[in-house]
Order: C-alpha cells, then sequence, then structure tokens
C-alpha cells in the first residue's frame, strides 16, 4: 500500500512540474483532448496502462 501512496504522489509532482513549467501548452494539450474521440481517448489509455504495466514487469520482475 506504501508503494501505491508513493507512486500516486510522484503523479501529482510530475503534473504539478508540468504545470508549472508549461502552462501555455498544457492548456493547449487539454483542449486538444477534449476535441479527441471517446475511442481514440480509450485506445491510448489502454495503451499506457499496458505500457506502465510492462514497465513494472519490467522494474520489479
Amino acid at each position: 500500500m506504501s508503494d501505491f501512496v508513493v507512486a500516486l504522489g510522484l503523479v501529482f509532482v510530475i503534473e504539478g512540474l508540468v504545470f508549472a513549467a508549461f502552462p501555455g501548452p498544457t492548456r493547449r494539450a487539454i483542449a486538444a483532448v477534449l476535441d479527441t474521440p471517446d475511442q481514440a481517448l480509450r485506445l491510448i489509455g489502454l495503451l499506457s496502462a499496458m505500457f506502465g504495466i510492462a514497465l513494472i514487469w519490467l522494474t520489479r520482475g
């Protein structure tokens, strides 16, 4: 459970740094996501999840 909390904290740190360092491009990226069809977002989300699982599996082995 502590690993999950640490991972969640890292997500917040990375997102916060992106918003702080690049507010304009981040705003444009969010606008682009709003215009993206649901099916494409589902595919991107599924591929991202699979990549994350593979990365964890390779690291924690």
